[in-house]
């Protein structure tokens, strides 16, 4: 397991890349399935996390620490849901996905932090394929999220769910 996640440090630019130009695809869909309709909150958000993803590629993984994308990440959290207070339309579903999809990743940038800067481990364990395959997990299912803009997991449903039974009790 070790050698898969080395091979994927190694493409890591060209993962960033290719997941970056979903972000983009997207937002052109998005953007080209609103025309004709009143509903832009799914435009927005592809293109808050397209204007994110976009400028992070402008960081090098070496010099740039976890602890930077951790802010980076906390930055477009708080873009989206300043857009959704500012909004006078409902959020669609993607934002869900796309707001615990930040949170993950967001976790996980400063668990890194946590692990390497401060514990000092340089060699491979368990947590580093959980961050590795985890943030692409996420990354993948914010994208598809924001394309079909269906409860894939039922998140909302769970939502809805606990919020009516802590509301009752």
């Amino acid at each position: 397991m070790a050698d898969i996640l080395w091979s994927l440090v190694a493409i890591r630019d060209y993962v960033g890349i290719f997941i970056t130009w979903l972000f983009v695809f997207a937002f052109l869909y998005n953007l080209s399935a609103s025309i004709n309709t009143s509903q832009k909150a799914n435009v927005c958000l592809s293109l808050i996390m397209m204007i994110s993803y976009s400028s992070s590629t402008l960081f090098d993984m070496v010099i740039v620490s976890h602890l930077n994308y951790f802010y980076f990440d906390i930055v477009t959290l708080a873009a989206i849901f300043s857009y959704k207070r500012i909004s006078k339309e409902a959020m669609p579903v993607s934002f869900n996905y796309v707001a615990i999809g930040l949170s993950i990743n967001a976790s996980l940038f400063l668990a890194m932090h946590y692990d390497i800067e401060v514990r000092g481990t340089l060699y491979y364990w368990w947590f580093w394929n959980v961050y590795v395959f985890g943030m692409y997990f996420t990354d993948l299912i914010m994208q598809l999220a924001l394309i079909v803009n269906r409860d894939i997991f039922g998140i909302k449903k769970l939502k809805n769910y606990s919020s009516a039974k802590f509301s009752r009790a």
